[in-house]
This record gives structure tokens, sequence and C-alpha cells, in this order.
């Protein structure tokens, strides 16, 4: 509690220090913040921006029309589902300046350049990042007032003029009919700007704007466009920059949290304690893994049933698969000497296998409980030549997957939708896909690990069986 009270008084002393940078609910993140924080706010602001930035990229996944009010609810829900309060006051437009408001912004300032440390260190990150960060920066556009936006760019140096009410008069009715939605109320009370068609190319490629001699005419909601633009730029020279200077960095305290955090799963943890103390039916297992298993998974359990063997990046993967859903360790330890005894005898199991079940259930070692994998930690393992982990829709080429999806009897419709998102690098959202064809009926939410999916088609199935 006194560290609690500490930190509140230390945020308070640093936001008197810096109120300049935290300063309006959108930011372009040109000023990097010189400030002292604890290693604890800086991991927790880490983790709630990482968090953040994926329930982005899955809102407009879940359904709604990116941009739309649907879809800007339901990052709104999420958000506040997980405790993000102070990500949702910088989505109301209201550009306040109590302390709750500056510690929002300077929390959505800070977390942003812990991120840049993690997110600059492959192509594959930056681009992820990037594409997030963008949508962010849109979505807290887009709820600004006239007057907030025009405050933007007046703090940001940014030299949009708008065109003078006679100008406006004389091309009315060329901005009426190129900009989609423009009625006469409408172009009388906004603002319009004459910019270099250039910087606005998606909204001369989607026919909203007015093009006159090499200039764009465009609302003043449509400036986000512009800006975006150069924020784009802005941030990816910065991205680069950082991944040069990283290796500078000398602080093993940060070391690891920095090169792991994309790693980092950030949703619900499939222990061990919060299982079944019965366990699982093994005799039924392999009717359990038809049904309830997700591709990795099943691929994983069919291999091991087939070749009575799996290499270890496979049985740790599909190890703490297992015991994530309720397989007891007297279960497992039977489990696998059954399967690996069909090619070799128990003395070589004994010697060769048995300590890595022991140190999965934390018997030995550093008595360790270790969650299952995420998918996002599937997702951004290697995978070598003979072996079986790793998530098939980012590990498989796409003819493999596709024979494995009809083999399962997935239908060609699904099979073509998945193969799409596969290309997209939508591995979960693929994955996701594949629950909806196999089950009939959409998850509740998008497939973030892969007990998650054991868990959902279990319950499932419980809603769908009779009552007796």
């Amino acid at each position: 509690m006194d560290t609690n009270v500490r930190r509140r008084r230390l945020h308070k002393a640093i936001v008197d220090v810096q109120a300049n940078i935290y300063n309006h609910d959108v930011s372009l993140y040109t000023q990097i913040p010189l400030l002292e924080i604890s290693l604890s706010e800086f991991e927790e602001l880490a983790l709630d921006r990482l968090q953040l930035l994926r329930i982005i990229e899955q809102a407009s996944l879940k359904g709604p029309k990116m941009y739309s009010e649907e879809w800007k609810n339901t990052i709104k829900e999420d958000l506040l589902k997980n405790n993000l309060k102070k990500f949702v006051r910088l989505l109301n437009g209201s550009g306040g300046q109590s302390t709750n408001d500056i510690q929002a912004r300077r929390a959505d300032y800070i977390s942003h350049f812990i991120l840049r440390l993690t997110y600059c260190r492959s192509e594959e990150l930056r681009r992820w990042f990037l594409n997030r960060e963008l949508e962010w920066f849109r979505l807290r556009f887009m709820v600004q007032t006239p007057q907030s936006i025009l405050k933007f760019l007046r703090l940001n140096k940014l030299e949009y003029i708008p065109i003078s009410l006679s100008e406006k008069e004389r091309m009315q009715n060329e901005l009426i009919a190129s900009i989609p939605g423009m009625s006469d109320v409408l172009c009388n009370t906004s603002d319009f700007y004459k910019v270099p068609f250039i910087e606005v190319i998606p909204l001369v490629k989607n026919r909203r704007a007015y093009l006159k001699q090499g200039f764009a005419y465009i609302p003043m909601s449509d400036l986000v466009v512009c800006i975006q633009s150069r924020f784009r730029a802005s941030l990816s020279e910065s991205l680069s920059y950082i991944n040069h200077k990283l290796p500078l960095i000398d602080d093993d305290r940060l070391t690891d949290l920095l090169y792991n955090l994309h790693l980092t799963y950030t949703g619900k943890n499939y222990n061990y304690e919060a299982n079944n103390k019965d366990g699982i039916d093994m005799d039924n297992f392999d009717n359990i893994s038809r049904k309830h298993f997700p591709l990795c998974m099943r691929h994983l359990h069919e291999t091991l049933r087939a070749n009575h063997h799996l290499k270890h990046h496979s049985r740790l993967q599909y190890g703490l698969f297992i015991k994530g859903i309720g397989v007891l360790y007297e279960q497992a330890v039977e489990f696998w000497r059954q399967e690996f005894t069909k090619i070799m005898d128990s003395t070589k199991f004994d010697k060769s296998y048995l300590y890595n079940i022991n140190h999965q259930y934390g018997k030995v070692g550093n008595m360790t409980n270790y969650s299952p994998f995420s998918c996002i930690k599937i997702i951004m393992n290697n995978v070598g030549p003979g072996e079986h982990h790793g998530c098939p829709f980012k590990h498989w080429d796409a003819s493999v997957l596709r024979q494995k999806l009809n083999e399962y009897g997935v239908p060609s419709e699904g099979v073509n939708s998945i193969i799409e998102l596969v290309g997209s690098e939508h591995y979960q959202i693929a994955c996701t896909k594949y629950f909806e064809c196999i089950h009939g009926q959409p998850a509740t939410n998008i497939i973030n690990h892969p007990n998650q999916y054991f868990e959902e088609s279990t319950n499932l199935a419980k809603i769908s069986q009779p009552k007796t």
C-alpha cells in the first residue's frame, strides 16, 4: 500500500515537471519523456500498452467494420473488461485537465515509448506495432471536437490552414459531389483544407476528396489521413534508429522484459491448480482430442499416436497443454510411458524422458508450476525440419494446411477463409475461424490460447447436451 501511495505521488510530481508533454489526448510522441520510474511501473505500463494494442487488433476481427461506431464500442467494452480505464478516458473526446485525465495521458505517452524498445527489433515486430499505433492514433482523433483538433494542430506546429469562405462557396458544388456524405448543410458548417494530393492517397483512391491542380480538398474530419502519414513516417524512422541503439542498453533488469514482452500472454492463466482434481478421462482421450483440441494440439496428439515419440519442443508444448486441460501428474506419466514404450523399453523412458514430465509438473528443479504456452508464444517459436510443434497457421505450408483442413472436414468456403487469413498473417483469427468451422458456431472470443480453445469447445458441448 505504501508503495502505491509513493507511486501516485511520484506520478504527480512528474506530471508537474513535464506537463507540456501530456497536454492533449492525441499525441504524435515527438518528445522523448525524460523521467525516472520504478521497474514495477515500467513493466505495468508495458503490459497495459500491449493489452491495449492487442484489443485494438482483435476488435475489427470480431466482425465490426474498422472505425465504425460498433468497432469503437467493442474496443471500449474490452478495455473496461480488462480494467484499462485510463485508455477509455482518452476516447471520451473531452480533453479534460483533471489529475486522472493527465495521468491517463502520461500512461499513454510513456507506455508508447516503452513498447518502441520492444517492437523495434525486427521487421515483423515493427510492422505490427506501427499498424496498431496508427489505429490507436486514429481512434482517438476521430472523437475530437473541431476545437480540440485545432488545438492539436497548434501544439504540434502542423500548418494546415482552412480555405477561405469565398473559396469554399465557389467550389461548393464540386465538394458536395466529390465527397461521400457531404450535404449543403454539412458543407456550410465544415472547414475544408487544401493539401497536396500525395498526402491523402487513400482518400483519392476511395474517391473521398475533390481534386484540383494537384491538390486535394478535404474536410477537417479527414485531416487525420494527412497526419497519420506523417506519424507513420516519423515512427517508422524512430523504430529503425532505436533498433541500432538497443544493444547499448546494458541493464539485465530490462533485457529479458524487452526481448520477451511480445511473447507475453495477457489473458487468462490456465494453470494446473484451476483444473478438475479428478483429471481427464484418458480412456476417451483420442475422442476428446478430435472434438476439443485446437489444430496445433490435435496434430501433436495424432503425431504422438502415429510415431510413439515427440521431440523435445513438441513434448513441451503438448505436455503443458494437456497439463492445463486437467491431465493429472500420474495420468501424464502413464500416458507418455504407454506411448513411448511402444518403441523403447521402460528403463530408457525413465532415464531419458521421465525427468521432463516431472519438470513440467514442478516436481523437480526449481519446483516451478509451469503454465501452458499461449498462442503468441507458440507462433513466435522456431520450428525446424522434422519437428511438429509450433502453430500450423504460421508454420505450415499453405498446401499442407489446406490438405489437413480438408481431412478434418472443414467446408471449402471455410478453408478458403482460413487460408486468406493466414496470408494476411492473422494466425489467431484463422484459428478462431477454424473453431467456427469445426463447431458450427463462432467462439465467444478471439482464440489467444490453446487451452482457451479447449475450454470454449468443452463449454459448448455442455450447453448442447440434452438436459435429463
